[in-house]
């Protein structure tokens, strides 16, 4: 089982075990299955260019090869930035205590949302728990797991449950409204005033 979300309001620690929240397992869903002559279920799986290769689901995550053709497993790719310096990874904040802050409802709506996950209830402390009660939002740093870049994470409450919102902070950028244009007056000449109307022949 996965380590919980542990965070700290106050000076006091929470747990919470958490469960992703997805259409799938709300709505259910459906899948075509490919079945072979005798009723087997098919296996997908693509062949590579050369045709000297089968390679089935899950194969290509384990690393990548090289323009000359050199095998890299995951474990030895390292992240860089825009100038080529290597960028260091974040650890996983699965079970490390992050620091709350409470935040205004307008910051969690500038998130640009990539996953939700329900919590339940380990251990939560009394203040922290009527603080959402009363819809207080708080933001705090999470990564599911270790990556070269933390996510932003919101903890909300409502009559159905409590929830971490996750997601990349953004600035929305607004533009001027679209210029109206002006509408031509009877005393201005028109361009097209003089034009032939071939109908007249």
């Amino acid at each position: 089982m996965a380590k919980p979300i542990v965070v700290r309001f106050q000076g006091k620690e929470s747990r919470f075990d958490h469960k992703k929240v997805s259409r799938r397992k709300l709505y259910g869903y459906r899948r075509r299955q490919a079945m072979d002559a005798s009723g087997a279920t098919c296996t997908k799986a693509s062949l590579t260019e050369d045709g000297r290769f089968l390679l089935e689901s899950g194969m290509t995550a384990q690393g990548y090869f090289t323009a000359d053709r050199r095998w890299v497993p995951n474990k030895e790719l390292v992240g860089l930035d825009p100038e080529g310096g290597v960028v260091e990874k974040v650890p996983s904040t699965l079970g490390m205590a992050q620091p709350l802050e409470a935040v205004r409802p307008q910051d969690l709506l500038d998130l640009r949302m990539s996953s939700v996950y329900a919590l339940a209830e380990q251990s939560v402390d009394a203040e922290l728990k009527t603080a959402l009660e009363q819809g207080t939002v708080f933001r705090f740093a999470f990564n599911y797991r270790g990556d070269y870049e933390a996510e932003t994470a919101f903890l909300v409450a409502n009559d159905s449950g409590t929830f971490a919102v996750i997601g990349d902070v953004t600035s929305p950028e607004w533009i001027e409204p679209v210029a109206v244009q002006a509408v031509m007056s009877e005393e201005e000449e028109d361009p097209f005033e003089d034009d032939l109307d071939f109908e007249m022949f």
